[in-house]
């Protein structure tokens, strides 16, 4: 009796690693294919919308390649925000802009492009200018304030040709 008994313990213990895989594979069989499915969808492959074809590609206008045109800015001289002491920029640039129309347009607004750099340059401390993190953002603050001041052109760069802090 106690050779049966130890045999139905030893039937039992096989017995639940057996039924803990199936839970596991059906728990995680969902999952799989969820994931497999998601990234079929994010992917493209399962996307609801019919592929373009070759007929309505050739319809489309081709991108017309415009030569960029450079616009010489006047020299801005400003003192920095520098509590207890005297610190100056001096900044020559050129904005660049995708074509004449934008460059008459920028041309048109140079005054009010002008100011807002100035203004921005007189808020800047001389710390914020170091290294080349510090010219990259001064670059992308004014690329923002000239799309501002010459709207609808765009501005695409401002390349700078000096920059002088004393």
């Amino acid at each position: 009796m106690a050779a049966a008994k130890g045999e139905e313990l030893k039937g039992e213990a096989e017995a639940k690693p057996k039924r803990l895989k199936k839970k596991l594979i059906l728990l995680a069989l969902p999952l799989v294919l969820g994931g497999a499915g998601a990234g079929l969808w994010f992917s493209g492959m399962l996307s609801p919308s019919p592929p373009a074809t070759a007929p309505e590609a050739a319809a489309e206008p081709a991108p017309v390649n415009r030569q960029p045109v450079f616009v010489s800015m006047p020299d801005i001289t400003a003192n920095l925000n520098a509590p207890g002491r005297r610190a100056f920029i001096r900044v020559r640039s050129q904005v660049e802009v995708a074509g004449p129309q934008d460059a008459a347009a920028l041309q048109a607004a140079m005054p009010r492009l002008v100011d807002l750099f100035t203004t921005y340059l007189r808020e800047i401390r001389p710390e914020e200018l170091r290294g080349s993190a510090g010219t990259h953002r001064l670059r992308e603050e004014l690329i923002a304030r000239a799309n501002i001041a010459a709207a609808p052109a765009r501005v695409t760069d401002v390349l700078f040709t000096e920059i002088l802090v004393q």
